[in-house]
């Protein structure tokens, strides 16, 4: 049975979302502040986080981005009556999953939930080693073959995401939505320029590729490197 979080200070609002979601099975917790929920999900154990975007003392977005630094995964939906698209991914990148403006239909709050339920859930191991490649998420640091690679924190991102699906054709789609937050494909070259400058770092001259472009597809992190 799964658990969830509700961190949302209008009482009329919360009142129907945790009887909503009470009857089909869910168990709810509820905050009504900002201070109260990130205790409850730092203490806590949750599925999923609801978070309320302007709260009382600590608002959605801190709870978030405190959260994600201090290693915590449980994927959030934010919601807001702020809804323009640049309120939107400011949401996304503070670390949200998913957003919902207000006012939103009951009906479309359980289908988000059950859509971050059905995620695969992230790894709690603080290091991770492919092939020549060893990253410590902890530390922040990357390894290759033994040598130390300075990286910015896109291309850790990036470089991390690839490391947790080794062998897997990973598209850009893929990457726009789980490393960039974006929930659409914007016509652009951005990820050939990172993955570029990614792959410039980790491939010394004559090397064989660690990262391989897939013609038509999207790249792929070779494990046998």
């Amino acid at each position: 049975m799964s658990k969830l979080l509700l961190v949302e200070d209008d009482d009329e609002t919360a009142v129907e979302i945790v009887g909503e979601l009470t009857q089909r099975g869910y168990l709810m917790e509820r905050a009504a502040s900002g201070s109260a929920g990130i205790e409850l999900a730092r203490t806590g154990v949750h599925d999923v986080l609801i978070i309320d975007r302007l709260l009382p003392e600590i608002d959605g977005l801190t709870i978030i981005e405190t959260l994600r630094r201090e290693h915590k995964h449980t994927p959030v939906l934010v919601l807001s009556a702020l809804g323009a698209l640049d309120d939107r991914i400011r949401g996304l990148r503070a670390g949200g999953d998913d957003y919902l403006a207000k006012p939103f239909a009951l009906i479309e709050l359980i289908a988000r939930v059950e859509a971050l339920l059905r995620r695969p859930a992230v790894s709690r191991e603080t290091r991770i080693r492919v092939g020549p490649l060893e990253l410590d998420l902890i530390e922040r640091t990357v390894t290759c073959a033994g040598r130390s690679v300075d990286l910015q924190p896109r291309e850790f991102r990036l470089l991390e995401y690839m490391m947790r699906r080794p062998n897997q054709i990973v598209t850009r789609a893929m990457l726009f939505e789980d490393v960039w937050n974006y929930r659409f494909v914007p016509d652009s070259n951005l990820i050939d320029v990172h993955m570029g400058k990614l792959r410039h770092k980790l491939e010394a001259p004559g090397d064989e590729p660690i990262i391989q472009n897939v013609r038509g597809a999207g790249f792929v992190l070779r494990a046998n490197g």
